[in-house]
């Protein structure tokens, strides 16, 4: 899998060094270079990169202006890189996959590029079922049922997200989504509990869902959502209802409507 990449600096020294680092990695390929973000969005749009590093401070039109230029076409994943840390906040809001401080570390451009194959992988992973769908039900509309219902109850683990970005407190803690213990729900904000930490996520619990994998976390309430890995104990409770005890020692309260989830743990 070769990775397309453009980059876009400002600085002809950062482009340089940026394209030293990433010869050691023999699945980048360097499509193209920019030094602003008008000639960035035309590369992109003609070349449809993969992967864009980006630099965020540039005269006239800065690297988060380059993002909001491409609303309108399906964007490659981005790398910002910068001198200065004051950013990292927004170009977490941008979505991007990394946020590179300059002189840029190797190791941390090596850790970056992981997670872009990982993406990557998981994205040509989708396209590749979405082509089979089509075939299926242009020439074998029966076998395009069974296709459409063979796996549902058994979804591919790469669907689903393996960090969580999260901004509290004006910072950025990326969480390890099997850390998570259990996630309670107040209006559109979570409160994602671990097992030392809690933090605030500005996000609906239905939106939460789709990125956490089902085989995994459950609802167990109206405004809660358990790690199954997590539960030590059921403890039955009046009306139907029961308690999961959970390895840090928190009792969870399950509700009627979720006693499905706690069979899983009697059967």
């Amino acid at each position: 899998m070769t990775i397309r990449t453009i980059l876009v600096d400002d600085e002809s020294l950062a482009i340089q060094g940026l394209k030293l680092r990433l010869e050691a990695h023999e699945d980048v390929e360097i499509v193209e270079t920019c030094s602003n973000g008008r000639e960035a969005i035309r590369a992109i749009k003609t070349h449809k990169p993969d992967l864009v590093f980006l630099d965020i401070q540039m005269p006239g039109f800065d690297g988060f202006s380059v993002v909001q230029g491409l609303m309108e076409v399906e964007p490659p994943l981005f790398i910002f890189c910068t001198a200065y840390s004051d950013h990292a906040i927004r170009a977490f809001e941008a979505q991007a996959v990394d946020y590179l401080m300059k002189p840029v570390d190797e190791g941390r451009l090596a850790d970056a590029l992981d997670r872009v194959r990982q993406r990557l992988s998981e994205k040509r992973q989708v396209q590749e079922a979405e082509k089979l769908r089509e075939v299926l039900a242009e020439v074998a509309p029966d076998a395009m049922n069974d296709f459409a219902g063979g796996d549902g109850d058994a979804p591919a683990a790469n669907r689903f997200e393996k960090l969580i970005n999260i901004k509290d407190r004006g910072q950025i803690f990326r969480v390890d989504v099997d850390s998570i213990e259990r996630i309670d729900a107040a209006g559109d904000y979570m409160c994602i509990y671990t097992a030392d930490n809690s933090l605030i996520l500005r996000e609906t619990m239905k939106d939460l869902e789709k990125r956490l994998d089902p085989r995994n976390f459950q609802r167990v309430h109206r405004s809660t959502i358990v790690n199954l890995s997590q539960v030590r104990q059921v403890k039955p409770h009046t009306n139907g209802e029961c308690f999961l005890v959970l390895e840090s020692g928190a009792q969870v309260k399950v509700s009627r409507s979720y006693r499905d989830v706690v069979a899983r743990f009697v059967h």
